[in-house]
C-alpha cells in the first residue's frame, strides 16, 4: 500500500510461450491485490501481444518510487524438475514476480500466435528491479528460445524490459533503473544487454526496432560486429537466451485493430501508417507509431499489430480511425480492436472527447466517457474490457492506503476541520467551498437540460454545464492539496539545521513549502475565476426553480475565493523572494475582486428574472 505522494512507474516483461497454445487462466495469480507503494511496473512488448484472456492481480506491497518491468518471451524447456506445460510456466514467471518483497503483479496477458506473455507490476524502484531479475532468472530456467518461433518479433528470452514514468518519477530515475538492470541481469546470467530509448548510450540505439531487427536468428552474425557489441554482457551468442533489451521511455501503449483479412493485407495497411512506413523514401502517415501486420490463429483473423510510442503526439483514436479508412479502401471489415496491458487513463478521455465531438454528444461523466470509447474502438471484442483492471490510475488508486479527505464521509471531513491540528484548515474548507459551488451550477445546468418545457435551452445548457462539471472535479481535488502543500512546508521545518550546509538546505526548503503554500491556494482562486462567464449566463437562462441554488453557488465560489486570498496573503509574509511577493499579492487581490462583482452580478441578474 501507498499513501498519495509516492511515486509510480511502468514496467513490462514479455516472455516466451509454447506456440499455438492458448494458456488457461493460472492458479497463481492472485485476482484481488492491492497495487503496492512506489512504481507501477507492467510487463508489456514493444509490439501488442495478443490474447484473449488477461487475468490481473492486485495486492499489497510496501513500495516507492520509479519503474517498469520487462518484457519477455517464454518457451518452456520440458526438462525436470521444471514443469513442463505452458500455463506451468507462464505462473512461474507471475509466482517469481509477485514473491518477490515489495512487488505486486497487476496484470498478465499471454497470446498464442505471438507466443510471448505480458507482466505488469508494481513495487519501488528496488523493489521492481529486483522482481524483474527474478523473472529473468526463471525464464532462463524453463526458455530455450531455440526452440521458439512466433508472430511478434523478438530476440531473447526477456526480450524487452522498459521503465516508464508513471506518476512523481522522472525520466532520469528510470533511466537509473535501466541501466541497474541491465548491469545486473548481464552479470547475474552471463547474457548480453542492450541500452534502448532514453537510457540509450548511442543514437542509433534509440529505437527498440533497430536493435532487434533481424531478431533472435540474426544475433550470431550481429554481436560479432564491434558496431552491435552489447552495453552489459558479454558479446557472445547465447542459444537458450539470446538477447535482452532494457530502456527508459514515456508510456507505449500496444494496440492492436482486428481485421477479417490476410497477414499480408495487415501488413500492407501497417506499412501506410507507421511512422517508418516502407522505408526512408516512403514514409508512413502516423508519428511515434510502429506496426505490423499479423495473424492471430486462435481467433482467426488478422490484426495490425501497434505500438503508441507517444500517444500525446498520435491518440488512440487516430490509430484506429486511421486504420479504418485504409481497410475500406480495401473493402476489408475492421472488427474491434485490443489494449494489451493496461493503458492510462488520459488515453481513453482524449479518445472519448473526440468522438464526442465529432457525434456532438453530451456526455459529462468519467465512466461513460470510458464506456464509449470502449464501444467505439471495439475493446471488448475479443475479451472482456474491465476499465477498473485496465486503466493504471484506477489500479494505482485501488491501493491507496488513504484517499485522503474528499474520501472521508462528509461528517468525517468536518470532523477532521473542527480537530485540534492545524490541517485540514481554512485552504481545505475553501477548496471545498468551491467544490461546492461548482456542483451547484453543474446541477442547475442539469435541471435546466433534457426536458421538454426547457428544449429551447437545450444548446445552451449543453455549453454551460460542462465548465462547472469540470471545476467540480478539479476543485475537489484542491482538498487535498492544499493540505498535502502546508504538510510539505512542516516537514522542510523538521530538517535538521546543526551545520552552515543543514541550514541553507532547510531554509531553501521551507521557501519551495512555503511557495507551494501559496501556489495551491491561488490556483483555487484562478480556476473560480474562470467560471464566472459561465455561472452569469447560467443566471440568464436557467430553470427558475432553481433561483436560490444559483444564488447560493455564487456565494460559495465568491467563499472560496476570500478563503483562498487570505490563505496566499499570510503565507507570502514569510517569503523572502520579494518580487514573487509583489506579484502574488496583486494577482490574488485582482481574483477577489473580481469575485466579489461576479457574485454580485449574478445576484441582481436572478433578481430582476420573475418566475
Amino acid at each position: 500500500m501507498y499513501p498519495q505522494e509516492h511515486q509510480f512507474v511502468v514496467a513490462l516483461c514479455d516472455i516466451q510461450q509454447q506456440q499455438g497454445v492458448s494458456p488457461p487462466p493460472w492458479p497463481g495469480v492472485p485476482q484481488t491485490l492491492w497495487v503496492g507503494v512506489g512504481c507501477l511496473c507492467r510487463a508489456a512488448s514493444p509490439m501488442g501481444s495478443s490474447s484473449t484472456s488477461s487475468p490481473v492481480g492486485r495486492g499489497r506491497a510496501e513500495m516507492s518510487p520509479l519503474l517498469k518491468s520487462h518484457g519477455c518471451y517464454a518457451v518452456p524447456a520440458i526438462s525436470a524438475p521444471f514443469p513442463s506445460t505452458v500455463w506451468q510456466v507462464i505462473d512461474a514467471v507471475a509466482q517469481a514476480i509477485s514473491r518477490t518483497p515489495g512487488c505486486v503483479l497487476l496484470d498478465v496477458d499471454a497470446g498464442a500466435s505471438t507466443n510471448r506473455t505480458v507482466y505488469t507490476f508494481v513495487g519501488s524502484p528496488e523493489a521492481v528491479v529486483e522482481g524483474a531479475l527474478s523473472a529473468a532468472r526463471v525464464a532462463g530456467q524453463l526458455i530455450d528460445m531455440s526452440q521458439h518461433s512466433g508472430e511478434h518479433p523478438r530476440m531473447g528470452a526477456l526480450d524487452v524490459c522498459p521503465f516508464v514514468p508513471v506518476r512523481n518519477v522522472s525520466m532520469e530515475d528510470c533511466v537509473t533503473c535501466a541501466h541497474i538492470f541491465g548491469q545486473r541481469l548481464a552479470a547475474e546470467l552471463g547474457v548480453p544487454v542492450y541500452l534502448y530509448g532514453a537510457a540509450a548510450r548511442d543514437e542509433s540505439r534509440k529505437a527498440l526496432p533497430s536493435i532487434r531487427a533481424g531478431e533472435y536468428e540474426a544475433l550470431p552474425e550481429k554481436l560479432a560486429k564491434p558496431e552491435w557489441a552489447p552495453d552489459f554482457g558479454p558479446p557472445t551468442f547465447v542459444p537458450r537466451w539470446g538477447a535482452t533489451v532494457t530502456g527508459a521511455r514515456t508510456f507505449l501503449i500496444a494496440y492492436n485493430i482486428n481485421l477479417l483479412c490476410t497477414k499480408e493485407l495487415a501488413h500492407r495497411i501497417a506499412l501506410n501508417i507507421r511512422e517508418q512506413g516502407r522505408g526512408p523514401d516512403q514514409p508512413g502517415r502516423l508519428k511515434k507509431v510502429q506496426g505490423i501486420g499479423w495473424y492471430l490463429e486462435e481467433e482467426n483473423m488478422a490484426q495490425v499489430s501497434t505500438n503508441l510510442l507517444d500517444f500525446e503526439t498520435t491518440p488512440l483514436h487516430t490509430v484506429y480511425e486511421e486504420i479504418c479508412q485504409d481497410a475500406q479502401e480495401l473493402n476489408l471489415p475492421v472488427v474491434g480492436s485490443q489494449l494489451v496491458g493496461l493503458v492510462p487513463k488520459k488515453a481513453m478521455l482524449d479518445a472519448a472527447e473526440f468522438y464526442i465531438k465529432k457525434e456532438k454528444l453530451f456526455i459529462l461523466e468519467e465512466e461513460q466517457k470510458i464506456r464509449l470509447v470502449v464501444n467505439r474502438l471495439g475493446l471488448d471484442s475479443l475479451s472482456p474490457f474491465h476499465p477498473k483492471e485496465r486503466i493504471i490510475e484506477y489500479l494505482v488508486e485501488a491501493g491507496e492506503v488513504d484517499g485522503g479527505l474528499v474520501a472521508k464521509p462528509l461528517g468525517a471531513f468536518v470532523r477532521a476541520v473542527g480537530a485540534r491540528s492545524a490541517a485540514p484548515g481554512g485552504g481545505s474548507v475553501s477548496a471545498a467551498a468551491g467544490a461546492l459551488g461548482a456542483a451547484l451550477g453543474s446541477m442547475v445546468g442539469l435541471m435546466s437540460y433534457g426536458k421538454r418545457q426547457f428544449e429551447d435551452l437545450d444548446p445552451i445548457m449543453r455549453k454551460l454545464i460542462p465548465p462547472f462539471h469540470q471545476a467540480m472535479e478539479e476543485l475537489v481535488a484542491m482538498v487535498d492539496a492544499d493540505s498535502r502543500a502546508f504538510s510539505s512546508y512542516m516537514e522542510a521545518m523538521k530538517l535538521p539545521k546543526n551545520s552552515p550546509e543543514e541550514r541553507e538546505r532547510r531554509r531553501v526548503a521551507m521557501q519551495q513549502g512555503l511557495k507551494r503554500a501559496v501556489g495551491v491556494p491561488y490556483g483555487l482562486a484562478e480556476r473560480v475565476s474562470r467560471l464566472w462567464p459561465a455561472l452569469k449566463e447560467l443566471a440568464r437562462h436557467c430553470n427558475l426553480a432553481c433561483k436560490s441554488d444559483i444564488q447560493v453557488a455564487a456565494k460559495m465560489l465568491e467563499a472560496a475565493v476570500f478563503g483562498a486570498y487570505f490563505n496566499v496573503t499570510i503565507n507570502l509574509r514569510d517569503i523572502a523572494d520579494d518580487e514573487f511577493k509583489r506579484v502574488m499579492s496583486q494577482k490574488v487581490s485582482g481574483l477577489l475582486e473580481e469575485a466579489k462583482q461576479g457574485s454580485a452580478v449574478v445576484l441582481a441578474l436572478l433578481d430582476k428574472r420573475v418566475a
